[in-house]
């Protein structure tokens, strides 16, 4: 059900020691210990990086790539090493291929508006998947609509994964770009993506991966991925919020026209022509979020000092626990059954209303996600209106799932 990766032998998690480095999982809430298992809306930041902030602001704080000065020589190396340390985690070809966003929403916009109004017209297809988040839904249908293109979607099947014979189908010589999501952040599904791009490649179609709810869980390879765009968010992988990462193959991002104007996207302006900067700075107009893109360097070196294979598997234990255990309730339907999942699981109780158990969970100090999770679809796929969703991290524990699961009884006790 899970994707399986070993751990190396001599590595192992200290959970409780992990913990102390999260100074938020220390607080109650009504009384009783913070329980967070909201980890696919936004994960909770490490002391490494909350300094790494700190230390920014009281000691560097100065705007990048302008000044000769020293804080601004020392800002931009900050700010330039995280571009580095984004592209090793990812293996990315070239740091040039690295851009900076607010966020996956941010990056999956940009490539809409650039090379989505550059390459679509009239009658042409972008195809998604029918488990998108609304991020990468509405960009594209709202460059479609300007372009009178069409938008196809792959169906699911009823355990949460793709029809993969239907994707197939879809294909065809109007198909301009793919873009889906690697994990499904309301049911889990760990996407065959690597399938996907084989595919869409044959028939020489880029493929966008929307990696908001992987990178923090499982290795990524951009390269090994073959993928032709990749991006996902720093305030789900330890880091600040309002920074993230689009990552393009360097021939394709020159291509694309640059997403907004302004300061530092430029290499020379004259009031009857502007020419534009080289890559990565050509999308990246204006000041940008130097200290959240700092913060994020730091969270992928607390990653990388915990090491991703170690991550992905103790996760896998905690989501085969956690659905052996929720299975056992009575009425409790779990929405995405996937083979291959992360670390979520989404549910439902067929006579009580997702909100009803959030707000009563929360009483007990568990802090769970309800709703449609942004993916409007998926609900509708499954005929329900929300689910209560608990994800799982690292700094998560077994005993926090049993004590999930105590608390989901009593949810029947006062509401069945």
């Amino acid at each position: 059900m899970s994707l399986k990766v070993q751990t190396p032998e001599k590595l192992k998690l200290d959970v409780q020691k992990i913990r102390k480095d999260f100074p938020i999982l220390s607080q109650k809430v009504h009384g009783k210990d913070l329980i967070y298992l909201d980890n696919a809306a936004t994960t909770q930041k490490p002391q490494a990086v909350i300094d790494e902030l700190n230390k920014y602001y009281n000691s560097l704080n100065s705007n990048v790539h302008r000044g000769v000065h020293s804080l601004s020589e020392q800002a931009t190396n900050a700010y330039e090493g995280s571009r580095i340390k984004v592209k090793n985690f990812i293996n990315a070809g070239s740091e040039k291929e690295i851009i900076f966003t607010t966020g996956t929403t941010g990056a999956i916009n940009l490539v809409a508006q650039t090379y989505g109004r550059m390459n679509l017209k009239e009658g042409d297809e972008v195809i998604i998947s029918g488990m998108e988040h609304h991020s990468n839904i509405v960009p594209w249908q709202m460059i479609c609509e300007e372009k009178k293109s069409k938008l196809k979607v792959i169906p699911i099947d009823d355990n949460g994964e793709i029809i993969f014979e239907e994707f197939e189908k879809l294909l065809s010589d109007k198909t301009k770009i793919v873009s889906v999501v690697y994990v499904s952040n309301s049911l889990g599904t760990i996407n065959p993506v690597k399938k996907i791009i084989e595919k869409a490649h044959s028939f020489g179609i880029p493929v966008l991966m929307d990696g908001a709810q992987a990178v923090q869980h499982i290795p990524v390879d951009v390269q090994e991925l073959g993928c032709d765009f990749f991006a996902f968010s720093g305030h789900k992988t330890f880091g600040p919020t309002g920074i993230g990462i689009l990552y393009g193959k360097k021939n394709l991002l020159e291509s694309m026209p640059p997403y907004q104007g302004g300061g530092d996207m430029i290499a020379k302006v004259t009031f009857e022509k502007t020419t534009y900067n080289e890559l990565p700075y050509k999308f990246e107009a204006g000041t940008p979020n130097i200290a959240d893109a700092i913060g994020l360097g730091k969270a992928i070196d607390y990653i990388n000092e915990i090491g991703i294979k170690n991550i992905a598997a103790y996760e896998n234990e905690l989501l085969e626990y956690a659905t052996n255990e929720l299975s056992k309730i009575n009425g409790l339907k779990i929405i995405g059954t996937a083979k291959e999942k992360s670390s979520v699981i989404s549910f439902v109780f067929d006579d009580v209303h997702p909100h009803d158990i959030g707000t009563f969970l929360d009483f007990d100090g568990i802090a769970i996600r309800t709703g449609h999770h942004c993916t409007q679809p998926v609900m509708d796929r499954f005929n329900i209106p929300a689910t209560s969703r608990a994800s799982f991290s690292f700094y998560n524990t077994k005993e926090e799932i049993d004590i999930l699961v105590i608390s989901l009884n009593k949810v029947l006790e006062v509401f069945g």
